[in-house]
């Protein structure tokens, strides 16, 4: 029986369900791991997250799609990305096939609150790991908890996706051979207040450009960059230190194999943006956010698409994408995970 919630009036926050999955490591093996009631954490005082940023996270989400399924969208690429992440900061890879049957689990034990369709709303999953023994001197824990918990969300532009306004930062967001590619708990932490000044100062989000020339343009603190040509290709920014975007990947798919658009995954300049058509960014929560203007230090780009809707490219891009997420548009094979 679904909760009773006000689904188009959520916001996007954190809300307690009912069950979360816990699964532990210790002595170099993983647990068979739980649904638990018990929404807190308990660890050392000396836990490696607390002492050394010992920690990584995935998002995902569970919808109801059309005909009434519940299904998640690529998980199988999620788990493959926290298995990257944890290669990276020395920490044990929680097995993948064993990572997608935890997400459906966790939603199977929510089920309830997986909101309906054509509410706006979804369920928001929050897999995550961290080390959690006493670790004093700088070395990796050697136990560690893996959990995943979920939470209803609301649609993430309330009344439409109106265009934003970006700055181009003058924070570095990743070192050329740091961690910019993963979804390290750390990553975030040192975002914060390149975005905290951004609001302070009238934009929604800063462009981050390349740590070692800062000519090219990399990704904003959570989401890809995706553009349209005047000539209706679609550009994505590469670089090994830009987090691989689920959505930007799905979105280069979509654009080839369902629109029969031209696609190019490669390095882009600064100073081309100005002949771009449209702009947009890309992720799990909102899908695409378009961005109308990006302020370089006073100078600005505009985008012919304009400050009142989503260019129309990008919007066939999200119409194409979520039409395939929510069951209205045949998907490709293997996309989508039905849970219910």
């Amino acid at each position: 029986m679904s909760k009773n919630i006000d689904w188009s009036n959520l916001g996007f926050g954190y809300i307690q369900t009912d069950k979360r999955f816990v699964s532990n490591y210790k002595d170099g093996a993983w647990d068979d791991g739980i649904i638990t009631d018990d929404a807190t954490v308990t660890i050392s005082e000396c836990a490696g997250v607390l002492q050394y940023a010992q920690t990584c996270f995935e998002g995902l989400k569970a919808y109801t799609t059309e005909d009434g399924h519940v299904v998640c969208f690529r998980p199988d690429l999620n788990a493959q990305r926290m298995a990257d992440t944890c290669r990276r900061l020395e920490m044990p890879v929680y097995p993948e096939d064993k990572w997608v049957e935890a997400i459906v689990k966790t939603v199977e034990a929510n089920i309830d609150w997986v909101p309906p369709y054509g509410s706006g709303a979804t369920l928001y999953i929050r897999p995550y790991m961290f080390g959690s023994n006493p670790v004093i001197g700088v070395k990796p824990a050697d136990e560690y908890q893996f959990r995943a918990f979920c939470t209803p969300v609301g649609p993430y532009f309330k009344g439409g996706a109106k265009p934003i306004v970006i700055r181009v930062s003058d924070f570095d967001r990743a070192a050329p051979n740091g961690t910019g590619h993963i979804k390290a708990g750390l990553n975030y932490a040192m975002s914060l207040h390149a975005i905290v000044d951004a609001h302070n100062k009238g934009y929604s989000e800063n462009l981050y450009l390349d740590p070692a020339t800062r000519t090219k343009v990399e990704e904003t603190g959570g989401a890809n960059f995706i553009f349209i040509t005047k000539d209706g290709k679609l550009v994505t920014p590469k670089s090994d230190s830009i987090l691989p975007s689920i959505t930007r990947r799905s979105l280069m798919i979509v654009a080839e194999k369902y629109l029969g658009m031209e696609v190019e995954h490669r390095e882009v300049y600064l100073d081309e943006l100005k002949d771009f058509a449209e702009c947009g960014l890309c992720g799990t929560a909102a899908v695409i956010s378009p961005v109308g203007k990006i302020d370089d230090h006073g100078t600005e780009i505009c985008f012919p698409s304009g400050m009142n809707e989503m260019g129309p490219i990008t919007k066939k891009l999200y119409d194409t994408l979520t039409g395939i997420q929510m069951g209205r548009i045949e998907a490709p094979e293997g996309w989508i995970k039905v849970i219910k």
